[in-house]
């Protein structure tokens, strides 16, 4: 007796069925793919953003401790004579920025005076090539052909500005033999606009100590 055995048939996808399940997988590979590149982006935008404010406030702070220490001191430049003016805004003597701000300031760490110099320095803020720079001179009165030490401060800057205030007011000018009560300094960036910064500093006794906030 032949007993027939009925085989199951073997059913596979159909070409629709794989099809459809190919069009799905790319979906979610895609979303994945998309969730993950905004993931990746936020993340470097944020460390670009938070590079760029800590570059800003180094910049602000060695500014503000250079400023709170200016010395009632002339600066001498190539062995020069020295400057009638406790701040230097001569351009064409000391460098080919447009805008440069120089004086001399007490608080020059030497221990012991272990180092042969002295604890004041001479300083100057200028704008090279769109980068806010420092530059210091390794002695107070700088001898002819001596190059000055240069920082980068701050990058991206298009424009400098430094304002002066003198009997209770600001003003681009400074006057002669006189330390302001305040010195603003503006930088023009390309990425958040005007940054503007008031400082204190060491002001002669007949100006007014009262400082206000921004331009009259």
């Amino acid at each position: 007796m032949n007993v027939h055995i009925k085989k199951p048939k073997n059913k596979g996808f159909t070409l629709l069925e794989v099809l459809i399940a190919i069009a799905i997988f790319s979906m979610i590979s895609l979303s994945s793919f998309t969730i993950f590149n905004t993931v990746l982006k936020s993340n470097e935008s944020s460390k670009i953003h938070t590079e760029r404010v800590n570059e800003l406030q180094r910049g602000f702070l060695l500014i503000e401790r250079d400023l709170l220490q200016i010395a009632k001191r002339s600066i001498r430049l190539n062995g020069e004579e020295p400057q009638v003016d406790f701040l230097y805004t001569d351009n064409n003597s000391f460098s080919n920025s447009e805008s440069t701000l120089a004086f001399v300031r007490h608080g020059w760490t030497n221990p012991g005076l272990l180092l042969p110099r002295s604890t004041m320095q001479s300083v100057a803020y200028q704008l090279n090539d769109e980068t806010f720079e420092r530059l210091h001179f390794n002695f107070v009165d700088a001898i002819q052909g001596q190059e000055p030490k240069v920082r980068k401060l701050i990058t991206e800057i298009e424009a400098l500005n430094f304002e002066f205030y003198y009997n209770k007011k600001w003003q681009k000018e400074i006057i002669s033999k006189s330390l302001p009560q305040a010195i603003a300094i503006e930088l023009l960036t390309k990425d958040y606009g005007l940054i503007r910064r008031e400082f204190l500093v060491a002001g002669d006794s007949l100006a007014n100590p009262a400082v206000p906030s921004g331009k009259p």
